[in-house]
């Protein structure tokens, strides 16, 4: 399961300690529990197939962790609807253009679930979101998320035809505190170095850029793409509270 291709053919995902799998066990199917016996009676969680383990120990044959927790569950895979944008032109829809690093994937899943923005439309070059390492950083935001992957150019050249507000972070932007947002439309993401893929920044009708306030003192290059991410949203929604 560590392997997307397997996750693939198994249609299933990994989740590990307890209150991820709390979470996501009202959203998901649970087919395999394996956990401590201290775990299973303490929480009731439906499964098809329940393994007690007397120890850790026995857990970390196979856990990603470094540190097991008492429960390892494997979930199914939810099988979502083709995304139709006609559906959510109304709201705010998080773009991911090839974002790579698991672990900012995962938390831009939980900025986006706290900000309130329920869909998240990603490039066929960003990571699998039932990546197990991606699937722990969203800590439960999973469920609350719909993730669909797309051809990106498609999607958003079809998206400019609908004269829907297209947003992308970008170096030549406009200040995101004195440009004109809207309540609704697309918010575009970029790759961890590489920034918005050039495929995609010809499509992009509002470009914005984030200040930095460090008055002259020497300044990091740049925003970690999930902290960014955490400040648009914060902006969009600050706008139309």
């Amino acid at each position: 399961m560590k392997l997307k291709k397997f996750r693939d053919e198994a249609g299933v995902f990994v989740a590990e300690g307890e209150k991820l799998i709390l979470d996501l066990a009202g959203k998901f199917e649970c087919n395999t529990m394996v956990a401590t016996k201290d775990f299973l009676l303490s929480n009731n969680i439906m499964a098809k197939e329940v393994i007690e383990v007397k120890k850790l120990e026995e857990l970390k044959k196979i856990s990603s962790l470094k540190t097991p927790q008492d429960a390892l569950a494997v979930f199914k895979k939810p099988e979502l609807e083709v995304f139709n944008i006609e559906k959510y032109k109304e709201n705010l829809v998080l773009v991911l253009d090839t974002i790579q690093d698991p672990g900012n994937f995962g938390t831009i899943l939980r900025i986006a679930d706290w900000f309130g923005v329920s869909s998240i439309v990603c490039s066929h070059t960003t990571v699998d979101i039932y990546n197990p390492k991606a699937v722990q950083a969203t800590m439960g935001a999973m469920a609350n998320v719909n993730v669909y992957y797309v051809d990106l150019e498609e999607f958003v050249s079809n998206t400019t035809k609908m004269h829907i507000n297209i947003y992308g972070t970008m170096l030549d932007g406009r200040n995101i505190y004195t440009a004109n947002l809207t309540k609704n439309g697309i918010v575009v993401m970029g790759n961890e170095g590489n920034g918005i893929s050039p495929d995609i920044q010809r499509f992009i009708t509002n470009k914005l850029f984030i200040p930095n306030f460090s008055n002259n003192i020497q300044k990091s290059e740049s925003l970690n793409v999930a902290a960014a991410t955490a400040i648009t949203l914060s902006e969009f929604k600050r706008r139309f509270l």
